[in-house]
């Protein structure tokens, strides 16, 4: 399991390895489209909408 965090409402939560996919549901029930990874060493931001990774 890896997490990331809602970059609109600061939600950390768990990833689509995950059985329940919590950061999808999220972005699916709040319209929140960028995560980044919590993950120690990891920087990178998801946009849902784009369907798109950046590095920063």
């Amino acid at each position: 399991m890896h997490l990331r965090t809602c970059q609109q409402c600061g939600t950390t939560l768990c990833c689509d390895s995950s059985p329940n996919k919590h950061a999808t549901k999220h972005f699916q029930a709040s319209g929140h489209p960028v995560v980044a990874s919590a993950e120690p060493g990891e920087r990178w931001l998801w946009c849902y909408v784009d369907e798109q990774m950046a590095q920063y």
